[in-house]
């Protein structure tokens, strides 16, 4: 197959994600969610700061009121479920089975799905990164407690949050290859990447804290997504984290691409 068709095959991906109602909503409304999410928590920060004590004032952290924990989750839970539906919702409408017939090489059609929807979910992860940054440091810096760029680990923390959505939306197509039921998927990917992750919590022993650290809520929460590491043998190493992340969309990528090509349509 030529160059060409493969392009071909990306402008047809990207034309079905697109008409996927599901795209829309949770893209365009999502991306609006998180970022009003961050202005009204740096709002409430900023009418609050006079009442905070000293402790409070000094343990401050600029980027969390930008992208909590809970912008995450939506974040997560919103890419993981477009992932799962770019392949669950063509097998759900009996698509898959025209695409397949004109383009026969399944593995070829995975691959302009992943390329497809990897290269929209970063885009919209990197616009949601920076439009939390930018809204809610604009209303932090009134009270002289807004984080820069040039600050020690801000731009880690910018580029895991932008990581979120393109992760999570190739694991969710992973885990709707393997699932190919829409409601079963959606719950399957809100507990991997998020409910379970949620109650993990550093322990005495080693070998579950290194259990944990194998999910990228995890390592994201408490790791890549901190601009100050501690320096804690129970938690994960930022190289570590950033293998984590690469580890998971690569699986998720390879999972796709053998089920769709050894199960039957």
């Amino acid at each position: 197959m030529r160059a060409g068709r493969f392009t071909d095959l990306l402008a047809a991906e990207w034309i079905k994600l697109w008409s996927l109602r599901s795209t829309v909503w949770l893209l365009g409304l999502g991306t609006l969610a998180v970022v009003a999410l961050a202005a009204q928590s740096s709002l409430d920060a900023y009418q609050s700061w006079p009442d905070f004590t000293a402790m409070e004032k000094a343990r401050f952290d600029p980027l969390g009121e930008a992208f909590s924990a809970l912008a995450a989750c939506l974040v997560v839970i919103g890419a993981g479920t477009l992932g799962a539906l770019t392949i669950v919702g063509e097998y759900a409408t009996g698509l898959i089975r025209t695409t397949l017939v004109a383009v026969p090489a399944r593995h070829r059609v995975v691959a302009a799905k992943l390329v497809v929807t990897g290269a929209v979910t970063l885009a919209a992860g990197a616009l949601i990164s920076a439009g939390t940054f930018g809204v809610s440091q604009a209303i932090l810096s009134g009270r002289g407690v807004a984080a820069s760029p040039a600050d020690p680990g801000v731009l880690r923390v910018l580029a895991a949050n932008a990581l979120l959505a393109p992760v999570s939306a190739l694991v969710g197509m992973g885990i709707g290859a393997l699932v190919r039921h829409t409601a079963a998927a959606v719950v399957t990917v809100c507990a991997a990447l998020v409910v379970v992750p949620t109650f993990f919590r550093p322990t005495v022993h080693q070998w579950l804290n290194d259990l944990y650290a194998l999910a990228p809520f995890y390592v994201w929460r408490t790791c890549l997504g901190l601009p100050l590491v501690r320096d804690d043998p129970a938690l994960p190493t930022v190289a570590g984290s950033w293998a984590v992340f690469a580890l998971w969309p690569m699986v998720a990528a390879v999972v796709a691409v053998v089920v769709v090509r050894r199960r039957d349509v």
